[in-house]
């Protein structure tokens, strides 16, 4: 199966790898990731001691906030997230291309 590859400026090859999923028990809330991505594809959220997640507005029943994807169609495949994440809790695969 073929998959979605490029050029970049230089003339080389370049497979993008997109944002999969983000490891919670992982993530620290840190922030890094979401301040690098320009292009919205993550969110801050607050989870509860259940592990459960709610509002900001909830805010007397966060117990820490983690990375989510909130926007994956929105993602280049950069992997710029991955390389500020200090404990990689990020998870990017290639797009494989269909026919």
């Amino acid at each position: 199966m073929a998959t979605l590859t490029g050029l970049t400026f230089g003339g080389k090859a370049w497979t993008p790898k997109f944002l999969e999923a983000i490891d919670l028990a992982r993530c620290i809330g840190c922030g890094r990731c979401l301040k690098t991505c320009g292009r919205g594809v993550m969110a801050l959220r607050g989870l509860n001691e259940e592990g459960e997640f709610v509002d900001d507005e909830e805010d007397d029943e966060i117990e820490r906030k983690v990375m989510t994807i909130a926007n994956a169609a929105n993602c280049i495949g950069c992997e710029a997230c991955s390389r500020v994440c200090p404990k990689n809790c990020q998870t990017h695969s290639e797009l494989a291309l269909i026919g």
